[in-house]
């Protein structure tokens, strides 16, 4: 008998994390599971407008866990760090689990280090990732003391489209931050691939969501 394809629908706000998180799927936990990717590029640029109120999109991501499930995804997978918060609304209007990518990140996080980096290119993405390391290091017992960066001119470079200015303008941000950090969180699933033009030395410094939440979204798929 043919076991049944699992399915893991993944809900993105920018076409940036599409293919690169299709290809990390394939690689963490190979070809027997079908993506589903649901992709809404209004988001952001609606919570850069009203200050970041995650409050005012959330029954649409809602929805759009809801099409997912009746799409038969077996896991929903929130991409987006900005609106990480909203996987646990979801997850009352749902029967299958939805994660929030960042989760499994912030925890090793906590682990690692006392002084944590929050690297990010949008201020919409700090306030929600450093309320969840604030949790996670609640939940541990663990003392911990954030230091957040925001790299706007990076995402800045991105939106126009100069990839390499994105690159280069980030990494400079991300070594100066993590002279002064036991460890760095990388707050959008976007800069994970910036890690790898730094040098050997402080690259294990750095956590990035991608490949933790594809993990955790593994795990829960397996059960």
């Amino acid at each position: 008998m043919t076991q049944k394809r699992k399915k893991l629908a993944i809900i993105h706000t920018t076409p940036v994390t599409v293919d690169s998180l299709k290809a990390l799927v394939l690689e963490e936990i190979g070809g027997d599971c079908e993506v589903i990717n649901l992709l809404d590029d209004s988001i952001l640029p609606e919570l850069a407008r009203n200050g970041a109120d995650v409050g005012a999109i959330e029954s649409r991501w809602v929805n759009y866990a809801k099409i997912a499930e009746s799409l038969g995804a077996d896991v929903v997978l929130g991409a987006c760090s900005s609106v990480g918060e909203l996987a646990k609304a979801a997850s009352r209007e749902v029967r299958v689990p939805v994660l929030r990518i960042d989760e499994a990140m912030a925890e090793e996080a906590v682990r690692r280090g006392r002084d944590i980096g929050v690297a990010a290119t949008l201020q919409t993405t700090l306030g929600p990732t450093t309320r969840l390391l604030e949790e996670k290091a609640r939940e541990a017992g663990a003392e911990a003391t954030f230091h957040p960066m925001i790299a706007a001119d990076a995402y800045r470079l991105l939106m126009a489209g100069d990839r390499e200015g994105h690159d280069r303008v980030l990494g400079e941000a991300l070594l100066e931050l993590q002279a002064r950090c036991d460890v760095v969180v990388l707050a959008q699933a976007s800069m994970a691939r910036v890690v790898e033009t730094l040098p050997d030395g402080v690259r294990g410094k750095f956590l990035s969501s991608p490949a933790l939440g594809v993990r955790r979204a593994k795990a829960l798929l397996n059960k």
